[in-house]
């Protein structure tokens, strides 16, 4: 269990499944992340995959998003990559910054880690301006990067993080 100042992390269970598909099924959260109409399954496919770790986000005690991570492991180009979604509720309160530092922390001191990337939408300013405030910087975009449920490709915005650059 990972504590931050206002959020815990714990390594999600089965059971955060039902609150996490809810999460992903809000309107907002749902624009940006993946899944078809059965999120259940999409959040159980995240959490039964190997090379991915995934956290629920919790705020007095209460399941308010996820976090996850995986490694690059190639000695020659290591770093872990990040993603995050919070209920829209919470929104503004900085639990998701507080969540992203909490887990940076974490990979540096536990895993060794000294960089970290995340992927947001192009369109995703809100994203991006959060991401930018934990200290996030842009690298470039990626055109036509994910194909969207309009079935068009659209942009990502590739953004990193060193280790020596996260805030307190």
């Amino acid at each position: 269990m990972l504590r931050g100042r206002a959020v815990t992390l714990r390594p999600a269970t089965a059971a955060d499944v039902p609150a996490l598909a809810a999460i992903r099924a809000e309107p907002e959260v749902r624009r940006w992340w993946r899944g078809d109409d059965d999120l259940a399954t999409a959040v159980e496919a995240d959490l039964t995959d190997e090379d991915l770790t995934v956290y629920a986000i919790e705020q007095h005690g209460r399941v308010v998003g996820a976090i996850q991570w995986y490694a690059e492991d190639d000695p020659d180009y290591r770093h872990a990559s990040l993603d995050i979604f919070l209920d829209p509720s919470v929104r503004g309160a900085g639990l998701g910054g507080d969540a992203i530092r909490t887990l940076v922390r974490h990979l540096i001191d536990a895993h060794g880690h000294h960089r970290f990337t995340i992927d947001p939408a192009a369109a995703n300013t809100a994203a991006i301006r959060a991401y930018a405030k934990v200290g996030f910087r842009p690298v470039g975009v990626l055109r036509r990067y994910e194909r969207g449920a309009d079935g068009r490709w659209h942009d990502g915005l590739l953004m990193d993080l060193l280790a020596d650059e996260l805030p307190d």
